[in-house]
């Protein structure tokens, strides 16, 4: 039998291991690859960057899923029909809380579904959550490496430029952590599949203190460049590859 490639991501069984690190930036992917003991670019396709490789013997990928829900879905969909069975959302995210800064860590344990994707799967009332063992995972690694995190529910919006003020401030105040655009639907995805995932974010803004993702002079390091924020992100890649190696002791 031929094997068979998946339309978007351009992989197929055997390109990809049964955990896969999920960046929305692709120039992110090599750099997670560079983590890994060995890797090689799988495919490159319409803005989806896979590679694949091993970290102490254990089979690990990343690939992008780009900006917002829509992509995500169809990133997470290819994937698990070619194996992989769990998922690991490593990205950026906008706090909602006044105590969290630029450049602190986010574990999301669950999503406020405020994204159109996911209500084409499953009712509004189905949770979008992530897996206890991913979080776990995620929290002892964390410790491992003695890094501060911030555990807790986040936000999914599927417009990035239509902020509604009242809806961040009602967020903020039933303690929802961050703003971000893909965790809903990776979260209900593998629920719905009966498969693992969560997600590990650096904070790049401050929604609640008016600190924005914006525009910015050329040179200037804010948002994303922020020396503060690529540390974290530097950060969070390493807390998620060592998580793989928890999760490796804990299968499905």
């Amino acid at each position: 039998m031929k094997k068979r490639i998946q339309p978007h991501i351009m992989c197929g069984i055997g390109d990809v291991a049964k955990y896969v690190l999920l960046p929305g930036d692709p120039k992110r992917v090599e750099r997670i690859a560079s983590f890994f003991d060995e890797a090689h670019k799988v495919a490159e396709y319409r803005g989806f960057v896979t590679y694949s490789g091993k970290v102490d013997g254990i089979g690990i990928s990343a690939c992008s899923t780009g900006i917002g829900c829509p992509s995500a879905a169809i990133v997470v969909e290819e994937l698990m029909k070619i194996g992989a069975e769990t998922f690991i959302r490593v990205g950026t995210t906008g706090a909602l809380q006044p105590d969290i800064e630029i450049g602190d860590i986010v574990i999301g344990t669950a999503a406020v579904r405020a994204d159109g994707t996911t209500r084409s799967y499953l009712p509004v009332e189905y949770p979008a959550v992530a897996s206890l063992e991913v979080v776990s995972a995620l929290l002892q690694a964390s410790r491992r490496m003695k890094k501060k995190i911030h555990l807790g529910i986040v936000l999914t919006s599927d417009a990035f430029y239509s902020e509604n003020t009242d809806a961040t401030w009602r967020f903020s105040k039933a303690n929802v952590l961050s703003i971000e655009m893909e965790c809903s639907t990776i979260f209900a995805l593998t629920g719905l599949k009966g498969l693992r995932s969560g997600a590990i974010m650096a904070v790049d803004g401050n929604l609640v203190k008016g600190i924005k993702k914006g525009e910015f002079e050329p040179g200037e390091r804010t948002g994303e460049l922020d020396e503060r924020v690529q540390k974290a992100i530097e950060d969070v890649i390493g807390i998620a590859i060592e998580a793989v190696k928890l999760l490796e002791g804990a299968p499905l």
